[in-house]
């Protein structure tokens, strides 16, 4: 089983200078692959681009990491947007990625499908002031809770429908190139898709062209603020899971190494299948130690067969 980690982990002063060093020392800690991530600037990209020995799974989308006159990054970019310039602009360059990830014979490119507007819920903000304060129930937090369903269900659809129309125009690209494109679970509550919505979208494709990409740290993360069931992703979308970002979170703060958190990895043992590819995204604060120890620490819980 091909064990991929993600360049989020790259982002280092040691691995500054040369993205091969990281590579080095990915296939050191045990892991025999790598997902370029979407906060990987150009110049790093291109030389881990150069590094043939250790394969590229997968691409997450918008890659290579550019900005433009304002310094807005390209990841910030909506492709559900409802203004046509962002959205083919956000269009073209997740089409870039997808050329890469055929360039290095990769399989996969993780796509961010949008959100209503570019900012998180009012709503939202404040529950994560309570939880993180340690209000994690009362009439103030159901009320926050019912605000943000209100205001999805309220303005979803012309978002919605503009993130179905860019999936189909991705996808025919991809298509072309035998790259399939996995739609990830996202981190707030604004954004697209909700688990229904993952279904609905791919429903279209065939399962080598489109698929659902679960973000562990994402859906614990909705979850514990009361947003939305964790398990209700892979009780949707589990058998058209073609892939899954591994992380570990404590609190609201995810993105830590397997083992360094208090994740319940059950119904991730459960509800990922084992062909699905396993990218672990962990970030730089995260020792070398427990980057290594991530993967005996999923392969005793049976999340890596």
């Amino acid at each position: 089983m091909t064990l991929s980690l993600s360049t989020m982990w790259a982002q280092q002063e040691r691995f500054v200078n040369d993205m091969h060093e990281f590579v080095h020392e990915a296939r050191r800690l045990g892991y025999d692959a790598i997902e370029v991530s979407h906060a990987t600037p150009r110049v790093p990209f291109d030389r881990l681009l150069e590094f043939h020995q250790v394969p590229i799974s997968s691409i997450h989308a918008p890659a290579p990491l550019v900005r433009d006159a304002t310094d807005r990054a390209n990841s910030s970019l909506n492709l559900a947007a409802l203004d046509d310039d962002e959205r083919l602009d956000a269009l073209n360059y997740t089409r870039a990625s997808i050329d890469y990830t055929k360039e290095v014979g990769g399989k996969f490119v993780v796509v961010h499908l949008g959100a209503i507007g570019n900012k998180m819920f009012d709503a939202e903000r404040e529950l994560r002031r309570l939880y993180d304060s340690g209000t994690r129930e009362g009439g103030r937090v159901d009320e926050l809770r019912e605000e943000c369903h209100t205001l999805r269900r309220e303005q979803i659809d012309p978002w919605l429908e503009m993130a179905r129309d860019t999936l189909a125009k991705l996808a025919e690209h991809a298509s072309h190139r035998e790259i399939a494109i996995g739609i990830e679970n996202r981190l707030h509550y604004h954004e697209i898709p909700q688990p229904e919505e993952a279904r609905w979208l791919i429903d279209d494709y065939a399962p080598d062209a489109v698929g659902y990409w679960h973000d562990v740290g994402h859906g614990e993360v909705q979850w514990r603020l009361g947003l939305v069931d964790k398990r209700l992703w892979l009780d949707t979308n589990g058998p058209r899971c073609i892939g899954c970002h591994l992380h570990d979170v404590t609190g609201l703060a995810d993105h830590r190494a397997p083992g360094n958190g208090d994740v319940d990895w059950t119904y991730i043992r459960d509800g990922i299948p084992p062909a699905a590819l396993r990218v672990f995204e962990i970030n730089q604060s995260q020792p070398e130690a427990d980057v290594a120890r991530a993967i005996p620490f999923l392969r005793e819980r049976g999340v890596i067969p």
